[in-house]
């Protein structure tokens, strides 16, 4: 691992790395922000997972979320959305290929080799920041925005007991019923439609639920809600009686503006359970 940049942020620090990763088959950069509270020990740990065309370093920038973390004595992780680099697959589309990762493990051509995003966010990126930093890894959570939200709605329900809490913003919430997912999916995992369940937010919830508290929010203004599909989150939610919070804010679009509008409650509600 080797430090790109470090700077004083909030009374601790924010760290850019890069780490030759196994699970992509390539080199990958992730920002940390580590608060005070770090130099004392372990402190929990808030996993954020951006969207479509982002890098780590969208987030982490835009989002406002060091200063209520700070705060909260949580440290923030901001994984890339996917492999990058010469020899990896790519695609002239912004909603595939490098860039648009979709938290998934890759079972196609030329897809497979190195997208396994979902392996390196719920197993590789947590073993290397609990080992080389004060991080918890007993006290995990994850959000995310737009594909990001996607990708933490389904990894928190697909790995039962890893995360305390999940939260969203304008999350896709039903890729398998949207032109936000079936053409990702298609492509990364095939035509079997079978396949793709564990990957859509809304079937999951049906299926499996979350094993812990969930927090999403969508803004009645997002200019994409047609393919975010938040009824079907709430549907599924409905049926399963599953402990939720399910928010639609009125005049928010899909920005980074509506975003940091709201991070200071998801920040507080990732605390509450992170500290239970």
């Amino acid at each position: 691992m080797e430090t790109v940049a470090e700077n004083k942020c909030f009374g601790g620090v924010q760290g850019v790395y890069t780490h030759a990763s196994k699970a992509t088959g390539c080199d990958m950069t992730f920002g940390l922000f580590l608060p005070e509270e770090a130099r004392d020990g372990p402190v929990p740990v808030l996993w954020y997972l951006s969207g479509l065309t982002c890098t780590h370093e969208n987030a982490m920038v835009k989002a406002g979320a060091q200063g209520w973390a700070a705060e909260q004595g949580i440290a923030l992780v901001f994984p890339d959305t996917s492999p990058r680099g010469e020899g990896v697959a790519d695609d002239d589309a912004y909603d595939l290929g490098q860039g648009a990762g979709f938290y998934v493990n890759a079972t196609q051509d030329p897809w497979k080799p190195h997208f396994r995003m979902w392996d390196y966010v719920a197993e590789e990126l947590p073993a290397l920041v609990a080992s080389e930093f004060a991080i918890d890894a007993e006290r995990q959570a994850i959000t995310g925005h737009s594909m990001g939200g996607h990708g933490a709605l389904t990894l928190a329900m697909g790995r039962r007991g890893q995360y305390r809490s999940v939260s969203a913003f304008s999350p896709i919430c039903h890729p398998t019923a949207s032109d936000w997912g079936r053409k990702q999916l298609t492509a990364y995992l095939g035509p079997d439609e079978a396949s793709w369940a564990r990957h859509d937010a809304a079937l999951m919830m049906r299926e499996t639920g979350f094993d812990g508290p969930v927090l999403v929010d969508t803004g009645t203004q997002d200019q994409f809600i047609d393919l975010l599909k938040p009824e079907a989150l709430a549907e599924a939610a409905n049926a399963r009686r599953q402990e939720a919070t399910l928010r639609l804010q009125k005049g928010y679009d899909h920005s980074y503006f509506f975003v940091s509008s709201f991070m200071e409650d998801h920040m507080a509600f990732h605390a509450e359970a992170l500290y239970a």
